[in-house]
């Protein structure tokens, strides 16, 4: 059941145009991940949906009423900033009981529920301490139990983990994905860390200058990115020139490959996506295409070795096995490694394609 909609919607700040026409549904109980670069919306988005901004154009539903206008205050949202917003002059408790209290709720209640919210986030006994005495990654959980005390349908959170240094964003990307399976509620989270939402998320939402690119579940995202920007901000990709022949072959460097993909043009110009994990080093005689290694680079669980065909083109292998720089070697994969994009693809080419390749799998069975 979606719990928010947008139909739509478009926004600006002066001549610049923000959002172009985004339609969207988040269903009730899951975590979403918007992702995408610094300046494509993503935080535009949030805001809107919090009422810190309204629409120029388009409507916004929430539980399938219209909230264009509604007021930030009267919205069962709340919001967790990337710069947390805590109060410094208050303490942990009253932190978290800032909004409790806005609501005029009788004291006892404001105890019981401020308790609960800092166990939640494992912050039961520091209710009395000062924000100068908390770390922040201590800081960030009592920013988070200051919005979940609220019982929000919907919880926001803007870039929430950027602030904190590797180990401890780690430890908190569990924690927030355990506390959202914990409350059932709705998390829409903001970030530009492509790592970060695959680890996450349910369902992502990649957006670009003002338009969504790709939404679905990480391995749908990381497995079959539409278009040549997804791939390419989406984890390491290969992304390689290539023809398609007919339906489940596709030519790369004048070699002929079988691949999952159909329904494009026989003699179109494509590119294909390979995953580095998904490219396997062998001989030369023994491998698909032959390379030459250019660089390798020790990163502890694997090597990433950086090398260039016959033709020129250039590859990342991440690889348990080491080479040698300079040696030619065989680049072997798996027609169901091969993913086949259309150049400039638009989403709703891409639906026209996989209908058509629903019907030949169809056909086929």
């Amino acid at each position: 059941m979606a719990i928010l909609k947008f139909a739509g919607v478009k926004k600006g700040f002066g001549d610049t145009e923000i959002l172009k026409d985004i339609s969207f549904e988040i269903e009730e109980g899951k975590f979403y991940t918007i992702l995408g670069p610094s300046g494509s919306g993503k935080t535009t988005i949030l805001r809107l949906i919090a009422g810190f901004d309204q629409p120029d154009g388009g409507a916004i539903y929430f539980d399938g009423k219209q909230i264009n206008d509604l007021p930030a205050n009267k919205r069962q949202v709340n919001t967790v900033f990337q710069d947390y917003a805590l109060f410094p002059n208050l303490n942990v408790f009253e932190n978290v009981a800032f909004g409790l209290r806005l609501q005029r709720m009788k004291k006892r209640a404001i105890q019981l529920r401020a308790q609960e919210a800092l166990a939640l986030v494992h912050l039961g006994g520091y209710a009395h301490r000062e924000l100068d005495e908390l770390s922040g990654g201590q800081q960030q959980r009592v920013a988070i139990a200051r919005a979940i005390a609220n019982r929000p349908k919907v919880l926001l959170l803007d870039e929430a983990l950027s602030a904190l240094d590797h180990k401890l964003r780690k430890e908190m990307q569990t924690e927030l994905r355990q506390l959202q399976r914990q409350l059932g509620i709705t998390f829409i989270f903001v970030t530009h860390d492509q790592e970060e939402a695959l680890a996450m998320s349910d369902q992502i939402m990649i957006i670009n200058e003002g338009y969504i690119e790709q939404s679905g579940t990480p391995v749908d995202i990381y497995d079959e990115p539409l278009n040549h920007f997804v791939a390419d901000f989406i984890g390491e990709s290969n992304i390689i020139p290539a023809t398609m022949v007919k339906d489940f072959v596709v030519e790369i460097n004048g070699k002929q490959f079988t691949c999952v993909d159909a329904g494009i043009t026989p003699g179109e110009a494509v590119e294909v996506v390979l995953r580095p994990e998904d490219l396997d080093i062998t001989t030369v005689e023994s491998g698909k295409l032959a390379a030459t290694v250019d660089s390798q680079l020790f990163r502890g669980v694997d090597y990433q070795i950086m090398v260039h065909d016959r033709d020129g083109h250039e590859w990342k292998i991440n690889s348990i096995h080491k080479t040698t720089v300079g040696k030619e070697i065989g680049i072997t994969f798996d027609p169901e490694d091969i993913h086949v994009m259309r150049k400039g693809e638009s989403q709703a080419a891409f639906n026209a394609r996989l209908a058509s390749y629903q019907e030949v799998d169809h056909d086929q069975a």
